[in-house]
């Protein structure tokens, strides 16, 4: 069977090659398209949430629901982008979930992380389109793999922080 060629540009993937994303703590940044301020405004050293931004962090804090692999254990919500840290429990079948499409000719696999994130990405989308707010996602998202208590201890004292420090965040 002959694969049709396709004239997209190819782009180098910013996820470690050497990881699965599967089972592990994570710290993921989305922002939104052009860092435009979707979510809602940083008054007096506090987040005023948008609708939109209002359900970003329902979204954010009912991920386990939707993915019971998945819990997030720390996030905000920013004007213009999101941090969460996600753990994933080693409870998956050999890390990748796979997706059958009978028209394709291989299964697509996605790493759980990308799973989380696409469908987190989708449903903020829908709501937004549902209720007629003007909203779009940058694309792809940013992602560290958290080595340690260290590392993970010092993300979260920054998630933390990130509303009160906004005057300095490089997002801002």
């Amino acid at each position: 069977m002959n694969l049709p060629e396709f004239d997209f540009p190819i782009r180098k993937s910013p996820r470690a090659d050497f990881h699965d994303y599967g089972e592990g703590c994570y710290f993921i940044t989305i922002c939104t398209e052009g860092k435009r301020h979707y979510f809602g405004e940083i008054r007096n050293g506090e987040m005023f949430l948008s609708e939109i931004g209002r359900y970003a962090t329902f979204r954010l804090e009912s991920i386990n629901e939707h993915h019971p692999y998945a819990i997030v254990q720390i996030s905000v919500v920013m004007p213009n982008h999101i941090h969460a840290i996600i753990y994933i429990s080693p409870n998956l079948n050999g890390g990748r979930i796979t997706f059958r499409d009978p028209n394709m000719a291989y299964p697509l696999k996605r790493s759980p992380l990308a799973v989380i994130i696409g469908n987190y990405k989708q449903s903020v989308t829908m709501f937004a389109k549902k209720h007629n707010i003007e909203f779009g996602w940058q694309r792809s998202y940013h992602d560290h793999i958290i080595r340690g208590a260290n590392d993970g201890n010092n993300i979260a004292a920054y998630i933390e922080n990130n509303v009160s420090k906004w005057a300095d965040d490089c997002f801002h």
